[in-house]
């Protein structure tokens, strides 16, 4: 079968010996990964593609294992008024969004991460999971399919109060009812049965309750008086997330702050921790929810800045720590490499300006191999290891900002950006070349996002949280207050 071998280039392989091969060159049949080694050693074959790396970089896919469906198209809504933003975004998320603009936001987060070289991404169906009606899941996950990604689709119970007031609109106008927690776990089965394992393998579905204990505080963290103890409702959810887990062999992901670790290992039959499962945030959480999750071998997902997250005091205990950017709204975005330096330098400052901490070489492996581990895949992706799939990225060094080219591991997380990435392929295929988009028509997919967004902005009447840029103040105010949606 012919081959694709990306040849004279500098390999990055984050395989178990670390190897950064000089000259070196990736072999790929197929879907698969067939050798990686010395330039001299890959001789192409009569009819094998051979793409010239010379003066570039050769690295894993990078895999972003938590971010948001649907922020790429309201990002800027609220984005000066901090405390409200949930207020004003989930109720929108709730009862203005149409099956098109899921769609439409989901090419527009795929080509978002696409360019940034992110071959695998986590994305949560909004701010809190909304599974009531499956085709969001499934137009997203269409998107990325279409561009050739991976993606894992998560969806779940949205947390207490039950029923939840939703709104759709197939029929063109809008149509409000009231969803129970079953009908939530309805949706989210239906997804997975028809999403998960599709696009030869490339979307998964990942079962995701918007915290593992939903009757406090959703958000922020729980002081000891607050998270006292489990409430009936906190066991029926847990109960039921693990047995749908469990009938369909599918992974978890979640949000947990200070107190819902403790809480939840109080019924360690079902508590939603893990191998199996990954956690984002996790602000706060005190020495004994460390060695919970020490103990029960939970995966942490974190992005910075993140607040009081004892990133250190984890991986001292021997926790999974992976950096994501939980992308991309109100003010974030799906670069990995400029998330990975901010979390570098929010570390450094954090401990007395300590540039010891988390070296590049670290900091690479949080967002390759690391995030791989938590996704439950590292035997699959985040190296470039003979057997694996072949998904990797193409990183031209020719450029000011990353010159001198030795010791590219630094350059890359000292001085890289996402547009840096020239080529992509993802299960073999090629999906960017030369910084050209091969899958999907990139001009139309952007307009018709910008389309989505302002319908979106008309239905839901947000034109007021869209605000002026502040010029000439120092600190942010206002004419008037900030008042909220109506539907809530």
């Amino acid at each position: 079968m012919p081959a694709t071998i990306f040849l004279n280039a500098t390999v990055i392989t984050m395989d178990p010996a670390r190897r950064i091969i000089e000259d070196g060159a990736v072999r790929v049949v197929d879907d698969r990964i067939a050798a990686v080694g010395a330039s001299a050693e890959m001789r192409p074959e009569p009819g094998d593609r051979v793409i010239d790396c010379r003066g570039k970089l050769v690295i894993p896919g990078l895999i972003d294992a938590h971010g948001h469906a649907g922020h790429c198209l309201i990002r800027g809504i609220a984005a000066d008024t901090s405390p409200l933003w949930m207020k004003i975004v989930t109720p929108t998320y709730w009862h203005h969004t149409t099956r098109e603009f899921w769609q439409a936001e989901g090419m527009v987060s795929g080509l978002e991460r696409l360019r940034a070289g992110v071959t695998t991404g986590v994305s949560i169906i909004s701010s809190m999971p909304r599974s009531d009606d499956p085709e969001f899941a499934v137009g997203h996950a269409r998107a990325y399919d279409q561009l050739g990604l991976r993606e894992i689709i998560c969806t779940g119970p949205a947390g207490l109060p039950w029923p939840r007031d939703v709104t759709r609109w197939e029929t063109g106008t809008p149509v409000r009812r009231s969803i129970t927690f079953a009908e939530m776990m309805e949706g989210a089965e239906a997804a997975i049965q028809t999403l998960d394992g599709s696009g030869n393998g490339r979307i998964k579905v990942y079962l995701t309750p918007f915290t593992i204990v939903p009757s406090i505080d959703p958000s922020n963290i729980s002081t000891p008086d607050q998270a006292v103890r489990l409430t009936q409702d906190d066991r029926d959810h847990a109960r039921a997330v693990r047995e749908l887990a469990r009938k369909y062999g599918i992974r978890l992901h979640s949000d947990a702050f200070a107190g819902h670790i403790r809480l939840a290992f109080q019924d360690k039959e079902n508590a939603l921790l893990g191998p199996d499962i990954h956690l984002q945030h996790c602000w706060g959480i005190s020495p004994a929810e460390i060695d919970i999750l020490a103990q029960t071998g939970t995966s942490v997902t974190h992005a910075p800045p993140g607040r009081n997250t004892p990133v250190i005091e984890m991986m001292a205990r021997g926790i999974n720590v992976a950096v994501t950017t939980d992308g991309t709204a109100p003010n974030r975005f799906f670069d990995l490499l400029q998330t990975a330096r901010l979390f570098q330098s929010v570390q450094h400052v954090l401990r007395g300006h300590d540039r010891y901490y988390f070296p590049p070489g670290k900091v690479l492996e949080m967002i390759t191999i690391d995030a791989a581990r938590a996704l439950g895949m590292e035997h699959q992706i985040g190296s470039l290891e003979a057997g694996k799939k072949a998904d990797l990225a193409v990183i031209d060094m020719r450029a000011p900002h990353m010159t001198p080219d030795w010791q590219p591991v630094h350059r890359l997380i000292a001085q890289g950006v996402g547009s840096d990435v020239e080529t992509v392929m993802v299960d073999g295929r090629i999906i960017m070349q030369d910084r050209r988009i091969t899958q999907v028509d990139e001009v139309e997919a952007i307009a018709e996002g910008n389309r989505e967004a302002r319908a979106l902005v008309t239905r839901a009447g947000l034109e007021r949280h869209l605000h002026e840029p502040g010029w000439g103040q120092l600190y942010r105010t206002f004419e008037e207050p900030v008042s909220l949606p109506e539907l809530q």
